[in-house]
């Protein structure tokens, strides 16, 4: 019975008109929504929702009702270890209190201007270290680019508005040298407001696979960096939990400190 408690409190809030846990000046919603537009990797089955029903119906009352479809990897999403690391956690296998993190936000958004294929180097880590210390054990890192701004242009978010035109893909990310860096500081995410924790046009995908080796997960095509501070923030990425999945679109919420 007592650990029924806190949801009747909740409850009761509620039912006062009261923000039940949080006040919503202190949240951003760092998610995309999932519609016509939501940008996906040129190759991937795009998001699609058909409305089944909606309206009211022969029982006299008003009833909605759709289904959608799309691929793991699409819109705002987690990135499961195993994506790219053979063994490593699928999405319903992450812990769920590596799912609620204190935030670090590396803004190299300075660093991209007029240069679509930057990747974060061990010296903007170093820099934000210098200010704020050291980048936390457990934390996760997020990088704002300054590409969210571009969302939903696929041209200028992507690189190129072709489907399947993977070639022309150019947006920044995450060199390999700093991803060796944040493993070694023990993160359990990072995050990015582009398609990929690998720039546009990496082929080999390296920064993916050397966080993802080490257990790490991803989150991918975030919004609204720009509104959290440097540190101080909690992260909180709720996945669908597919059983076995390498990704899934997932809701990311901040709760500012």
């Amino acid at each position: 019975m007592k650990k029924l408690l806190p949801l009747v409190a909740l409850s009761a809030a509620a039912l006062a008109g009261q923000s039940p846990v949080f006040p919503a000046a202190r949240l951003v919603d760092l998610t995309h929504p999932f519609d016509a537009q939501t940008i996906y990797w040129p190759t991937a089955q795009p998001f699609r929702y058909e409305k089944e029903h909606w309206g009211v119906g022969p029982g006299g009352y008003f009833y909605a009702a759709g289904r959608y479809s799309a691929s793991e990897h699409g819109g705002t999403h987690l990135d499961a270890p195993i994506h790219f690391a053979e063994g490593t956690a699928t999405v319903d296998e992450i812990p769920p209190a590596d799912l609620f993190l204190p935030a670090v936000v590396v803004d190299v958004s300075a660093r991209t201007q007029g240069n679509p294929d930057y990747r974060v180097q061990p010296s903007d880590l170093s820099a934000w270290e210098r200010v704020h210390g050291r980048i936390p054990a457990g934390s996760a890192v997020l990088v704002r680019t300054g590409w969210g701004r571009y969302w939903p242009d696929r041209a200028r978010y992507l690189g190129t508005a072709k489907p399947g035109d993977v070639a022309g893909l150019r947006f920044p990310g995450i060199g390999v040298e700093a991803a060796k860096v944040l493993a070694a500081r023990g993160v359990r995410a990072v995050g990015i407001d582009t398609a990929s924790i690998d720039h546009g046009r990496s082929k080999d995908f390296i920064a993916h696979r050397t966080l993802y080796a080490e257990n790490i997960y991803g989150l991918e095509n975030l919004a609204n960096l720009e509104k959290l501070p440097p540190r101080g923030a909690t992260l909180i990425a709720l996945p669908m939990k597919i059983a076995g999945g390498s990704g899934a679109p997932v809701r990311v919420v901040a709760l500012l400190p």
